[in-house]
């Protein structure tokens, strides 16, 4: 920060650990210096440090740096982003059946709309895996087998610097409307963001994450059957979820069907 002042003391910052300068300034630097706190403490090392310029509020610049793998990420707005110096590029597969899908917990889902999306997300792809953070949408970025990132209550911080990164290297993300990631959209995004490494995965995750799911029916609009939600309450006492409203809802939702209008 001290840095960016002295050189470029018109430019704002927006800093997870130490506030907000300027952050209607037409240059604003977003900073996160470790990124997966968690893994940071616990000795996992897949945190990052996260460098990002926004120019009127869109991410121009980003940097991913991974400190212990001597790994960083760079991208920059009409330019092929690179790894160490070297251009990377998305391999992403096509549909999600066959995808590999990154959140960095499911705890981060909040009950309800959240956590549906994220459950029908994690029905749908192949393998679900968690406990990434930033290195996830790297991973992406670098084509090296992850294909989809998937995370909810993210602040501004924790995602322009990858904006940049993965848009250079042919992959997309956005919020879960479809919308870009900017500063001025991020109260209406709700820190919620999907990354994937292809516009085919992108705009199926983008159809259930935007699908609209009634009481009685499933997140693919088909309603459940008595045998369906029998298998779904002896699941929940397997589980620490508590699906017990949800049950309740489509249970009524079945009822209602067979009684008829």
């Amino acid at each position: 920060r001290d840095l960016i002042s002295e050189h470029w003391p018109e430019h704002g910052i927006y800093g997870e650990e130490y506030g907000i300068k300027d952050a209607d300034a037409d240059w604003v630097w977003v900073l996160d210096p470790i990124d997966g706190t968690r893994s940071f403490i616990t000795g996992k090392p897949l945190f990052g440090t996260l460098v990002s310029l926004l120019y009127k509020g869109t991410p121009v610049i980003g940097c991913i740096d991974q400190c212990i793998l001597n790994e960083r990420w760079l991208g920059i707005a009409g330019q092929e982003s690179t790894l160490n110096g070297m251009p990377i590029k998305t391999d992403g597969v096509e549909t999600l059946s066959d995808a590999e899908m990154y959140s960095t917990t499911p705890d981060m889902f909040q009950d309800g709309h959240e956590q549906l999306k994220f459950d029908a997300m994690r029905d749908a792809v192949k393998t679900a895996h968690y406990g990434a953070d930033c290195y996830a949408y790297a991973l992406v970025a670098s084509g090296f087998g992850a294909d989809v990132v998937l995370e909810a209550d993210l602040g501004l911080y924790d995602y322009c610097a990858l904006v940049p990164v993965l848009e250079g290297a042919g992959g997309i993300i956005t919020d879960w409307t479809g919308e870009t990631l900017t500063l001025g959209n991020h109260e209406s995004s709700k820190g919620r963001v999907v990354a994937s490494a292809n516009s085919q995965l992108h705009d199926q995750a983008l159809q259930i994450l935007n699908k609209s799911t009634k009481a009685g029916e499933d997140i693919l609009g088909v309603p459940p059957k008595s045998d369906e939600l029998l298998a779904a309450v002896l699941d929940s006492k397997q589980s620490n979820s508590n699906v017990t409203p949800l049950i309740c809802g489509l249970m009524l939702g079945e009822v209602i069907a067979h009684l008829g209008p």
